[in-house]
């Protein structure tokens, strides 16, 4: 009793230190997909530029995070999550002094590349370090901090940049100081980089797995290595992302002009409505780690979660609701967004083949590049035809569409697991 003590806490302690870095490294990558987005109206100030054309930077940024994210998921299964990981946050840095010296469109598109390249490892690696490294019974918490940590980054790259913005008169410098702020967290990375080590036989996440299940993966024979692109689970997971992520670009990058148009609203204050959206989202994310834990149908949660924010939504595009309403309303949205996250998070954990971990994450990941590529010169298109209340309507549907897909994979997990104990033997 005595001596299992210490090593409790010491556990505790390293789970903590583990998740902690990986929450500040996953808000950081979330920040950047921000670093233009809130710009946009001193952008078009300085350079004329229409909305379409920023959608096609935002574009750009997921098709190389999109791309590159499927792409990283088998590099850290070969080479680990910990050098790509600091590699990526070299690319953030590189991100913001190029934004904070562009004189042109193709600088632009330049800035977005690079946070592009940065952000495209994230997951995969996230996730491998927090499966390796942390314990099972806070694998719960752990995804509600990661995805804890991705809100605040979104709630706060509005309020850094448009604030820094708005107090210097310097959108340059905004971006300077991202870049200053990327630095800072790759510098604490390195130092603690022994807390991020995926390699590492003596993890406590690897000490975990049961001894018959290592056999067993021993004895089997080796799958090849895009076998796991044949399951259904894959592709369901895949079109989740893709559905949610098209609603929160609508909130991320359209949310703000359309509030401002319909409700006349200042920009001063609808262009945080990303930020909460996020906090009410990030709030969710705490309540949902509870729940992962003590809910076995996962796709139940995440059901009722999402269908309800797609209602606050599309109530929001009625425009029956005041000014002031409407931004509060479509921020508690978040809160539906948020509850589900952590459970959707475990449903694909569940839905994963042993040892493909980084290559699943990447590839159902990229969903989420995808979403945001494509529904950005959507949802811009609908800006510059002043179909403002559509943003909302759309963000609505896409919400409830990727709530299919999570059902069809909550109903192939249980199934799978039914027939695992109707064929164990006696």
């Amino acid at each position: 009793m005595t001596a299992s003590a210490p090593t409790s806490a010491g556990d505790l302690r390293q789970d903590a230190r583990t998740i902690g870095l990986i929450g500040l490294a996953h808000g950081s990558s979330h920040f950047f997909h921000l670093l233009l987005p809130p710009l946009f109206p001193w952008l078009i100030a300085d350079f004329g530029y229409s909305y379409s054309e920023l959608g096609v930077m935002v574009s750009l940024f997921f098709i190389v995070s999109g791309t590159g994210q499927m792409l990283s998921g088998f590099l850290v299964d070969r080479v680990g999550a910990r050098p790509i990981l600091f590699a990526a946050l070299s690319s953030f840095v590189v991100a913001g002094v190029v934004a904070s010296m562009a004189q042109n469109y193709a600088m632009l598109l330049l800035a977005s590349f690079f946070a592009g390249l940065g952000n495209a490892p994230f997951h995969p690696v996230d996730f491998t370090i927090l499966n390796k490294r942390v314990s099972p019974k806070r694998i719960g918490h752990a995804f509600s901090v990661h995805g804890l940590s991705g809100n605040i980054g979104w709630a706060m790259a509005p309020v850094f940049m448009a604030g820094i913005t708005m107090a210097t008169g310097s959108w340059r410098l905004a971006c300077l100081c991202g870049a200053a702020w990327a630095a800072l967290v790759l510098a604490i990375m390195v130092v603690n980089r022994r807390w991020l080590d995926d390699r590492d036989p003596l993890a406590i996440g690897n000490q975990a797995k049961p001894a018959v299940a290592q056999s067993g993966a021993a004895s089997a024979k080796p799958e090849h290595a895009m076998a796991f692109l044949k399951l259904p689970s894959v592709w369901l997971c895949f079109s989740f992302f893709f559905w949610s992520t098209c609603a929160m670009s609508a909130i991320q990058n359209s949310a703000s002009p359309a509030l401002h148009a319909v409700y006349d609203l200042p920009l001063s204050v609808t262009t945080f409505i990303v930020t909460g959206y996020m906090l009410c989202g990030a709030a969710g994310m705490v309540v949902g780690g509870f729940l992962v834990g003590r809910v076995q149908r996962l796709e139940k949660v995440i059901s009722i979660c999402m269908l309800g924010s797609s209602v606050l939504l599309a109530l929001v595009g009625t425009g029956w609701l005041s000014g002031m309403g409407a931004v509060v309303v479509a921020s508690i949205a978040g809160l539906g967004t948020g509850l589900a996250g952590p459970s959707r998070d475990m449903l694909i954990k569940r839905a994963a083949p042993e040892g493909a971990t980084g290559r699943v994450y990447g590839t159902v990941y990229s969903g989420l590049d995808l979403g945001f590529c494509l529904a950005a010169p959507v949802f811009g298109w609908m800006l510059d035809h002043q179909m403002y209340l559509g943003i909302f309507y759309g963000s609505a549907l896409a919400m409830a569409l990727s709530v299919v897909s999570a059902v069809i994979v909550g109903d192939g997990v249980e199934k799978r697991k039914k027939g695992a104990i109707t064929t164990r033997p006696a």
